[in-house]
C-alpha cells in the first residue's frame, strides 16, 4: 500500500518544475518595457525628449491624414485657410490668380506654416543619429532607396540640401533635416537657413499665381466644381490604404510567429 502511494520524487517535481519555469517565463515578458524594441529609433529607455519627439511624429503623420482629403477641397473654397493649415504651394497659386487682397497675409501664414513640423526632425536627428532614417527606410523598398538618397544628398550638400527639399521634387525632408542635425549644424543656422528658404519659394509661388492671371481662373474655378468629389475619393483612399496596411502588418506578424 506504501508503494503505491509513494511517487518517484524525480515525476513528483516536473509539473512544479514546469509551472515555475512556465511564470519564470512569463515574468520575463511582463518585464520587457513597451519601449524595449529594436525596432524603436532609440537606444535605451527614451527621456522625455525622446517622448516628446516620438508624439510629435505620430501627431504630425496623423495631422497630414486628416488634412490630405481636406487639402483638395480647401485649395480653392478657402486658399487663405489651407495656407494657414499646410503651407500649401497649390493655395498659395491660387491667391495670386485670384488677386486676393489678403494675398500678403497668406504668403506670411504659408511662410510660418510649412516650417512648423521641421524642427521635430531636426531634434529627431540629434537625439537618434539615424534611428529616424532607419525607421523610415523600414517601410518599403521604395522608402529605403528615397532615404538613402537624402541621406547621402544632406551629408554632402549640408546647406543647400534644406532648401532643395522645398521643390516639388520626391525627397523626405524629414531625412534631410535630421542628417543635418547629426552632422553638427546648430539650431540657429538651421532655423535662418530654414526660413530664408521658406520665403524664397513660397514668394515664387504666390508670384507664379500672379503671372499666371486671368487664363489660370478659368482653371480654378473648373476645379472648384469638382474639389469635393476629390476630397472624398482621397478620403476613401487614405481608409483603404489603412485598411490594407494593417492587413499586411498583420499578414507579417503571424508569418513570423509561425517559423
Amino acid at each position: 500500500m506504501s508503494e503505491e502511494h509513494s511517487a518517484d520524487p524525480e515525476h513528483s517535481a516536473d509539473p512544479e518544475q514546469s509551472v515555475g519555469s512556465k511564470e519564470s517565463a512569463d515574468s520575463e515578458k511582463d518585464e520587457k518595457e513597451w519601449w524595449d524594441d529594436p525596432r524603436m529609433p532609440w537606444k535605451g529607455k527614451p527621456g522625455r525628449a525622446d517622448m516628446v519627439c516620438w508624439i510629435g511624429i505620430a501627431l504630425v503623420g496623423i495631422y497630414g491624414l486628416i488634412m490630405m482629403p481636406l487639402r483638395a477641397y480647401l485649395v480653392v473654397a478657402n486658399p487663405l485657410l489651407q495656407t494657414a493649415l499646410t503651407g500649401s504651394r497649390s493655395a498659395l497659386v491660387v491667391l495670386g490668380v485670384r488677386n486676393d487682397p489678403l494675398w500678403w497675409l497668406g504668403l506670411i501664414l504659408g511662410i510660418i506654416s510649412i516650417v512648423k513640423f521641421d524642427w521635430i526632425y531636426f531634434l529627431a536627428g540629434r537625439l537618434w543619429g539615424r534611428g529616424l532614417i532607419e525607421l523610415m527606410a523600414g517601410r518599403s523598398k521604395r522608402a529605403a532607396r528615397n532615404a538613402d538618397r537624402a541621406e547621402r544628398l544632406a551629408r554632402r550638400w549640408g546647406v543647400p540640401a534644406i532648401l532643395i527639399t522645398y521643390l516639388p521634387i520626391p525627397i523626405p525632408a524629414a531625412v534631410i533635416y535630421a542628417t543635418v542635425a547629426m552632422a553638427g549644424m546648430s539650431w540657429k543656422k538651421f532655423w535662418i537657413v530654414n526660413i530664408i528658404g521658406a520665403i524664397i519659394i513660397q514668394s515664387c509661388w504666390i508670384g507664379l499665381g500672379f503671372w499666371l492671371g486671368e487664363p489660370a481662373q478659368v482653371v480654378v474655378n473648373a476645379y472648384a466644381q469638382i474639389s469635393m468629389y476629390v476630397a472624398f475619393a482621397i478620403l476613401i483612399g487614405v481608409f483603404v490604404g489603412i485598411f490594407w496596411q494593417r492587413r499586411k502588418t498583420l499578414a507579417q506578424s503571424r508569418s513570423t510567429q509561425s517559423r
